[in-house]
């Protein structure tokens, strides 16, 4: 329905016929699955520090993924610890007291491990590449919820502009700022947001 709305939306700019707007518009919108499957498994494949899928790798994305759903994991944290682990060796920018992968996660990691093995970049290329594509720093809904009750509520725009200085660098993981790195207590849930937010 998105992609149909914007399509519409841009019927006037894409072309001065109609008919041909709306076949340019169909084009574009019927091309989208297959344009998002590429992006995203070139997106997962960053995260996990492949070059590109190949083989049985989709089963291992698939897993992963099944296993960050069954053991409620947070995708965030959980994805920026793959990346401390892609560098054993390194100890820059590991999140480690803020998340750590279950044992239900070892064989998972095993064969990850296994994987990365093929894999022509150096450990520390690897990570740098996976830190660029798994931040630590999102907007969280509890801390924009925060933000916006501050600056509404009370009028202070302090942590609202914290919240902006921190997500302007949402790979440089510094400790102090460690909460804004968590997810939510069960009290700090967002359970209605708003489009705007």
């Amino acid at each position: 329905w998105n992609l149909a709305a914007l399509a519409q939306a841009l019927l006037p700019v894409l072309h001065t016929d109609q008919e041909q707007g709306v076949a340019l518009a169909q084009e574009a919108v019927d091309s989208f699955p297959d344009q998002f499957l590429e992006a995203h498994a070139a997106g997962m494949a960053a995260k996990l520090g492949l070059g590109q899928l190949q083989g049985d790798d989709s089963a291992l994305v698939e897993d992963l993924l099944h296993l960050l759903a069954q053991e409620r994991c947070d995708f965030t944290l959980a994805f920026r610890r793959l990346a401390d682990l892609a560098d054993p060796g390194s100890d820059a920018g590991k999140i480690g007291e803020l998340f750590d992968f279950a044992p239900a996660f070892e064989p998972w990691l095993a064969r990850w491990r296994q994987r990365l093995a093929v894999e022509t970049t150096s450990c520390a290329q690897r990570q740098a590449a996976m830190y660029r594509a798994s931040p630590v720093f999102i907007p969280r809904n509890h801390l924009v919820e925060e933000a916006l009750q501050a600056a509404v509520g009370e009028g202070d725009l302090a942590p609202f502009n914290q919240l902006v200085e921190i997500l302007a660098r949402p790979f440089a993981y510094d400790p102090a700022l460690a909460r804004f790195a968590m997810p939510p207590r069960p009290e700090q849930v967002v359970h209605q947001t708003f489009c705007g937010t």
